[in-house]
């Protein structure tokens, strides 16, 4: 018997369903589709310049507790729809998360947040909320980060980031070329944007990719393309880049590239100097350019939990609605910016005539 070659470091091997079953299993009812597919066509329609509102990604840096994000969803819910003619709001639900060493990967790699990895689980929950989400009245947002379990909730999904660590990879640019949801690029961890240009022109282009289908069949897919594919600001170790000055660059760079000058800025991460309460500073100031005529932004996102700051997902009993990644702005302190951006949208509207 020959000396074996494969599989010498995986020490166990688990069996998940396949796309389809658990989409039967959680199906997604024709009002939901909907509003999946309503959701899609009106952030396309914000991003490409078409409808002056202003699209505000908000939520959970990630999700850990299903039923404390449905109650975040539902004082969501409330506050788009009093601001429904300034604002399109879609709920950020996050399942996966990059680690830059080790740590919690999120609710899908470890539901019980106890290194049991019951991705199998992980994967009913996050569809059941997203499910959820959408009942609620609310578009869903996420990160597409493993290429292969977007095939287990992407039909739920109104838009889609591909995030700064991965912005380089050639199989997110395949992948995001064939997802059905407008998809932002984030810019890369330094906060070199041209990375992210060459990712949204590469994802507007058809492209062939191996994959594995709903039915869980490896497969070879052939993508049409995403035009509808966007920049987003996250700053980096550079600095900021929410500035009126840096958001200018990226619009003209943009146009250079022959595509729409509009952007979304993340209030967090390099923005905010990864301190939570700098967020509202920073969606103050974006609130004051749109007021004044701003254009080029056309979108932001904010993390934001129902209680603020961060906790060790290690820690017992939890605070129910506390991050267990990236501290978060209280919903208290949310609210008031939801309300900021409206007046500036219609602040901008009036002087516009």
């Amino acid at each position: 018997m020959h000396q074996p070659t494969a599989d010498l470091r995986i020490r166990a091997t688990t069996t998940l369903p396949v796309p389809a079953a658990l989409e039967a299993e959680l199906p997604l009812d024709d009002a939901g589709a909907a509003r999946v597919a309503q959701g899609r066509r009106e952030i396309a329609a914000i991003m490409a310049g078409r409808d002056d509102r202003l699209l505000v990604i908000v939520g959970p840096c990630s999700i850990h507790d299903p039923d404390a994000a449905l109650e975040y969803a539902r004082l969501l819910q409330a506050e788009a729809a009093a601001h429904a003619g300034e604002l399109l709001v879609a709920m950020r639900v996050y399942f996966e998360k990059p680690r830059t060493v080790v740590g919690w990967k999120g609710l899908i790699n470890d539901p019980d947040l106890d290194g049991t990895f019951a991705i199998g689980k992980g994967l009913r929950l996050a569809r059941q909320l997203m499910t959820g989400v959408i009942a609620v009245g609310l578009p869903v947002a996420t990160e597409f980060l493993d290429t292969v379990l977007g095939q287990y909730y992407a039909d739920l999904v109104s838009w889609g980031a591909i995030g700064a660590r991965t912005v380089e990879s050639q199989v997110h640019r395949e992948l995001a070329s064939g997802l059905s949801m407008p998809v932002g690029f984030k810019n890369r961890t330094d906060g070199d944007v041209q990375v992210a240009v060459d990712a949204i022109r590469s994802a507007r282009h058809a492209h062939w990719f191996p994959s594995l289908a709903r039915d869980g069949t490896p497969a070879c897919m052939a993508t049409t393309g995403n035009e509808d594919t966007h920049l987003v600001l996250r700053g980096g170790t550079r600095g900021p880049n929410f500035g009126a000055a840096e958001v200018a660059a990226a619009a003209a760079l943009l146009r250079q590239n022959s595509l729409p000058p509009h952007v979304m800025v993340d209030c967090s991460h390099a923005n905010s100097g990864k301190e939570a309460g700098r967020q509202a500073a920073v969606a103050a100031d974006l609130a004051g350019r749109i007021a004044a005529g701003e254009r080029a932004v056309a979108a932001v996102m904010l993390e934001s939990n129902l209680e603020g700051g961060a906790q060790d997902y290690r820690t017992r009993p939890l605070i129910r609605g506390r991050s267990v990644t990236d501290a978060c702005l209280s919903w208290a302190d949310t609210r008031p910016l939801l309300g900021q951006w409206a007046a500036a949208v219609a602040r901008r509207r009036r002087a516009d005539g």
